[in-house]
């Protein structure tokens, strides 16, 4: 009587797809990277001189919000490389987005000329579909490139230049060979631009330590049935098996589906996890929140301590900012004019920046300078939104014995409509009076 030998009852599927959660958060990470210039969460207006973090418009004169603003973005890079490895690579880089999507597209496109014309040629089928897909692809060069020039010059300037065909203008040659390198990146470089040209990897080498989130092979009961479907689906065409270090891997998650699709109808558990470094523990299991955010040690706590005083930084300029933004300041090639009735005139300048997204108004007083008044062509000043305005006006007072040679006093200007007020002290200058013998 033969022997047969008796299989484990298949295991149900597993409840968790990082595939299906990986292109959710590409087409979140797509959606955003197209938002942000037109919504101006983040966008540098190089023509302007404009830096745009969170719906705020910061000036080139802004230079200690723009600092916060850069040092938070890098930090935030540099703690989730510390943390969680590589997986922005996987999950969020715009460069995996696109090229996984173009290849995707190249063989969903073969496919159907396949299915469709079973009667051609396998050449001219594949010509055929490489034709559509390199149309289709220069087309999506040019809307990837508006996006991204977009981030630097004003999206409806740009969709002007677009549209007049502008190629001899900074922004149209910088559009142009923006759309180049896309079509040229997405039918020939792809993936390999992560292994050649991107520094993220080997920034993050040096970022991780035995904390970092990586992705194990672990057999230890040697069940591993060499059926290599890992391998197939891996995009950078690595062997997670051989070392979860591999600069290639990219931390997608999707050997992990694979391995569990393929053992559990053996009744065995996957062999490939998400594990906090080589030795550690996989993800999910029963710890401290903090430890299962990647908390798991002084140096990770420290990173967000730094992170979090540079958005503290970030959170408190912006708060501490004003959409008007008034300069005044004294003109001292002349000290001083005497008009004809002796009155004593000084000379001022100002300068008003309206930052903010609405017109606005300031008005100039001055205190403790008895007897002044302040000679202007128009007060209060008005001034629209993006504009700044600069002129001159004087302060008159008369030479009374209560005034010294040097007179303080202070001018306020008040903002409306926020009735923000800002002070500036200055000095009242008179003519040195002669001692009598």
């Amino acid at each position: 009587m033969p022997i047969t030998a008796k299989r484990a009852p298949a295991l149900p599927p597993a409840t968790r797809s990082y595939h299906r959660l990986r292109k959710s958060v590409h087409l979140f990470c797509f959606l955003a990277f197209l938002a942000a210039p037109f919504f101006n969460i983040i966008r540098f207006d190089i023509p302007r001189q404009r830096f745009y973090f969170a719906g705020y418009e910061l000036w080139i004169n802004e230079f200690g919000i723009i600092f916060f603003a850069l040092m938070f973005l890098m930090f935030a890079i540099v703690v989730s490389s510390i943390f969680y490895g590589r997986v922005y690579c996987g999950y969020m880089c715009p460069q995996m987005i696109f090229s996984e999507a173009s290849i995707a597209f190249e063989k969903r496109l073969e496919r159907w000329f396949n299915k469709r014309y079973p009667d051609w040629r396998a050449p001219v089928r594949k010509r055929a579909a490489r034709t559509v897909f390199y149309g289709a692809l220069g087309v999506v060069s040019v809307f990837l490139a508006f996006a991204f020039i977009a981030y630097f010059v004003e999206p409806r300037d740009l969709l002007r230049r677009l549209l007049s065909l502008d190629v001899h203008t900074a922004g149209g040659i910088s559009g142009a060979v923006v759309t180049a390198i896309t079509f040229l990146d997405f039918t020939l470089v792809r993936q390999r631009f992560c292994t050649t040209v991107c520094p993220y990897g080997y920034l993050q080498g040096m970022l991780g330590d035995s904390n970092t989130l990586l992705i194990c092979y672990r057999d230890e009961q040697r069940e591993c049935i060499e059926c290599k479907k890992c391998v197939r689906v891996c995009h950078m065409g690595i062997d997670i098996r051989t070392s979860p270090f591999q600069i290639e891997c990219v931390h997608c998650g999707e050997c992990i589906d694979a391995c569990e699709d393929v053992l559990r109808r053996r009744g065995i558990e996957g062999l490939i996890h998400y594990t906090w470094g080589e030795h550690g523990r996989e993800i999910g299991g029963k710890e401290p929140w903090y430890r299962r955010l990647g908390l798991r040690d002084a140096k990770r706590f420290i990173a967000c301590l730094v992170l979090l005083f540079y958005g503290s930084g970030l959170f408190v300029a912006l708060s501490m900012r004003r959409a008007v933004l008034v300069r005044v300041a004294p003109v001292r090639t002349t000290l001083y004019d005497i008009a004809s009735d002796g009155t004593i005139h000084n000379h001022f300048r100002y300068t008003v920046s309206n930052r903010g997204k609405r017109a606005a108004a300031v008005l100039f007083s001055i205190e403790y300078l008895p007897g002044a008044r302040l000679v202007m062509p128009q007060n209060p000043v008005q001034v629209q939104t993006g504009q700044t305005l600069q002129g001159s006006f004087e302060i008159s007072a008369p030479a009374t014995a209560r005034m010294r040679d040097v007179n303080h006093f202070t001018i306020v200007t008040t903002t409306i409509p926020e009735q923000g007020n800002d002070s500036f002290a200055m000095t009242f200058l008179m003519p040195v009076r002669k001692e009598s013998p």
